[in-house]
């Protein structure tokens, strides 16, 4: 019986190809999670609530190369059942209340987890890839793209200038 050994793609170094210094996933993430910039911490990610910014305004990052595409809502669909679900089937249970209770309890939480951890969620995502260098992240990328049409890299002050690429 003959045997074949599957391999996997392993995800990006964590140095790039020119020798860049490695970028430490957990920082990055949860600057990320904040919303903050996962090179220096100190800008926004989003130019609005869910729009990420072409460039970070204080370090001049780029960020346009991220790929959240649909990740973020099933993550959060993930986490928001995970949570609203027991609670329904508990109050259910112990109290047996009318079906208008129940949609008057459950629907505005829903509503409210999912928009707020969204942006939390897609920052995450966001910085992720940067700190693993996917897609556009690595300059040394085939994936690495042209900024978007209009998007203006940010001058930068003599202080931020050390976080630039």
């Amino acid at each position: 019986m003959t045997r074949t050994i599957i391999t996997r793609a392993t995800p990006p170094a964590a140095r790039g190809p020119d020798g860049a210094s490695p970028r430490p996933v957990p920082p990055a993430i949860l600057r990320g999670a904040r919303g903050l910039c996962p090179a220096c911490g100190e800008g926004r990610v989003f130019s609005s609530y869910l729009k990420v910014a072409p460039y970070c305004a204080h370090c001049g990052e780029e960020l346009y190369h991220h790929r959240a595409d649909d990740a973020p809502p099933y993550v959060v669909i993930l986490v928001v059942g995970h949570i609203v679900v027991p609670l329904l089937v508990l109050v259910e249970e112990m109290f047996r209340p009318p079906v208008w209770t129940h949609l008057a309890l459950w629907l505005p939480l829903t509503l409210v987890l999912s928009l707020a951890l969204l942006p939390v969620v897609k920052g995450m995502l966001v910085a992720l890839q940067w700190a693993l260098r996917m897609h556009g992240f690595d300059p040394a990328s085939a994936e690495r793209e042209p900024p978007p049409e209009g998007a203006v890299r940010p001058s930068l002050n003599s202080a931020a200038a050390s976080f630039a690429p």
